[in-house]
This record gives C-alpha cells, sequence and structure tokens, in this order.
C-alpha cells in the first residue's frame, strides 16, 4: 500500500462562517483553450475547473451557506449553483490553485471535501479519488469533449444527492483535503512557499471517521483519467 500524506488549508473555516447575499458575480472560469500541451497539463486543467464547479455545487446543495449568496451558472451545458461571495470564492480558488500543480505531477490521490459541525467534527466527505495513467501526448479535441461529458454526469450527481443524505446540523463549516503521495511532500512545501497560502497535515479526526456510511455516487473512466465520487456520511449528525 502507497503512502501517502493527508493536507488541509491553515486558515480555512472561521473566516468563512458568516456569509450572507452579495451581488457581486463570479468570474468566467477557464477555458481549454490552449494547443500543445503535455498530458499533465490538461488534465490538471480539466480536473481544477471541474473541482471548482464541484466545490461550489456542494456548498450549495448540502446548505452550508444560505442559498441568498449563490446565484445559477452554466456548466458542462447544465446548470449549477456558485458562489458570489468574494471571500468563500478566494479561498476556494486559492485551495485548487496549489492543488494544480500536483494534479500536473499526479501526485493527488483523493480530493475530500469535509463538511464540519460547530464542533469542527466531520459530518460528510465528499471524496474524490483520482487516477491518471502515465503521461501521454493529446492531439484529439474530441477525447476532451468526450471526458467532460463524463464530467457532466458528476455534476448531475452532485445536484440531486441530497436524496440520499440525511439533513446536516445547523452551522455547519467546511474543509478541503489532498491526499497526496508520499514523494510529494517536498513539492507541497514548494508551493506553499510560492503560492503563499500555507498547508499543514491534517488533523486525524478530519481524515477518518468512525464507522461512517458509504453512499457512492459516480464512476467514469476515460483514456486520459479515471475518477470516482463516494460520500461517506456520519450515522449520528446530531441534527
Amino acid at each position: 500500500m502507497q503512502l501517502c500524506r493527508v493536507w488541509v488549508p491553515w486558515d480555512c473555516t472561521e473566516k468563512l462562517r458568516s456569509c450572507w447575499q452579495w451581488q457581486q458575480g463570479l468570474g468566467k472560469m477557464t477555458t481549454l483553450t490552449r494547443q500543445d500541451l503535455n498530458f499533465g497539463q490538461v488534465v490538471a486543467d480539466v480536473l481544477s475547473e471541474f473541482l471548482e464547479v464541484a466545490v461550489h455545487l456542494i456548498l450549495y446543495v448540502r446548505e452550508v451557506y444560505p442559498i441568498g449568496i449563490f446565484q445559477k451558472r452554466k456548466k458542462y451545458n447544465v446548470p449549477v449553483q456558485m458562489s458570489c461571495h468574494p471571500e468563500l470564492n478566494q479561498y476556494i480558488q486559492d485551495t485548487l490553485h496549489c492543488v494544480k500543480p500536483l494534479l500536473e505531477k499526479n501526485d493527488v490521490e483523493k480530493v475530500v471535501v469535509v463538511i464540519l459541525d460547530k464542533e469542527h467534527h466531520p459530518v460528510e466527505r465528499f471524496v474524490f479519488e483520482i487516477t491518471q495513467p502515465p503521461l501521454l501526448s493529446i492531439s484529439s479535441e474530441s477525447l476532451l469533449s468526450h471526458v467532460e461529458q463524463l464530467l457532466r454526469a458528476f455534476i448531475l450527481k452532485i445536484s440531486v444527492c441530497d436524496a440520499v443524505l440525511d439533513n446536516n446540523p445547523p452551522g455547519c463549516t467546511f474543509t478541503v483535503l489532498v491526499h497526496t503521495r508520499e514523494a510529494a511532500t517536498r513539492n507541497m512545501e514548494k508551493i506553499q512557499v510560492i503560492k503563499d497560502f500555507p498547508w499543514i497535515l491534517a488533523d486525524e479526526q478530519d481524515v477518518h471517521m468512525h464507522d461512517p456510511r458509504l453512499i457512492p455516487l459516480k464512476t467514469m473512466t476515460s483514456d486520459i483519467l479515471k475518477m470516482q465520487l463516494y460520500v461517506e456520511e456520519r450515522a449520528h449528525k446530531g441534527t
């Protein structure tokens, strides 16, 4: 079994606890228009964009923040809800900006969105398990289009996941964990210096839940990426 480390942004939840409605819109996502990219960069672009949309949608569907801070957008040709709160948006963008170099190097095993109760104990963990094949060259835009169709199915599953999950207690917050391979530790230290966005090793209570309920949501397999999404849900949430 491969060793891994689990990282969490250092200052992540307290400043995001009180959110209210803002009118400022969210900036446009980066689109895949660059040519002659290597395989790792292309996959990192695709995944970073997808994870940003997924995090926003999870926070909306699981009612972590008031619905008034979200606005309807369109991504992957389906409607999604995106936050308009500048501080929340910046945190999500900074987090994924640091994760992207690790994705390029294929150093990421999992990205986990953890929803925490008032006592900072996890009640749900949305786990994205990511597997990339060896580095290749990509010249077919139809292949990337196919991957985006598969990612659309993930977004649709997240949109309706509240039907299979219990309600969360009030006052929840969230954080993002990144499971990296042991060899990525040095790269992580470099990224923290370059990006000025400190990460620390995650606490054990954030990484594991005792006897959680496991809910598979979606799996995809393509020539450039394999990914599985499932939710670990605490048995007794105290709602």
